[in-house]
């Protein structure tokens, strides 16, 4: 089997390489999995080119799309970068290694945190350490956005995807409306060319 055209294969040290990237990255994976998008956009696309752009976005749109938990996008970059590295059997270990990697730090210090977080909860510090992570993750979720959004740009004109996006984002904040009905429309006017 061959890389996706603009990405190459992974190699006996590269698995290694991949494993403690993200093992790092779990450490700094605040507000969930997906605020660390935007770095592994940077290491599997543009330093190491273990992936091409679609693969990156096609991995976490489909797992926005798919029910269960966020963290699936990891998964399909496991079974994406172990598909061009040479077939199933690679992209399994893939899936595997990627989310042991990204899952392991983070479960064990957020255990760990939690537990004591309850203890003291009564501490000012506990309390201001809370709300002053709010804006961080609201900074890592539109940096991940943008990355998306920048991907889709390469395809054609960028109006009409930011428009979509502008009213998205407006949907989300002012109503109830569940995500899954946003995501199929943007489906559907994927499907009719209108994005």
């Amino acid at each position: 089997m061959t890389a996706a055209p603009g990405a190459f294969p992974l190699h006996g040290w590269d698995w290694l390489q991949l494993f403690g990237h993200f093992l790092l990255l779990s450490l700094l994976s605040v507000g969930g999995a997906l605020t660390t998008a935007p770095e592994m956009h940077r290491y599997l696309v543009l330093q190491q080119r273990w992936l091409s752009e679609t693969q990156f976005s096609s991995s976490i749109t489909l797992a926005q799309a798919a029910p269960g938990p966020n963290i699936l996008f990891v998964a399909l970059l496991g079974w994406n970068l172990g598909m061009n590295s040479g077939g199933p059997l690679l992209a399994l270990a893939g899936v595997a290694l990627a989310l042991t990697g990204i899952l392991l730090p983070s479960t064990i210090v957020t255990h760990l945190a939690s537990q004591w977080g309850h203890r003291n909860r009564h501490l000012r510090a506990v309390r201001a350490f809370k709300q002053g992570m709010a804006p961080v993750v609201i900074g890592l979720m539109l940096a991940t956005g943008w990355i998306l959004a920048r991907t889709a740009h390469d395809a054609g004109p960028a109006w009409p995807l930011w428009l979509l996006t502008t009213a998205t984002a407006l949907l989300v904040w002012r109503t109830r409306l569940h995500v899954l009905w946003l995501l199929a429309a943007g489906a559907l006017l994927g499907i009719l060319g209108a994005v």
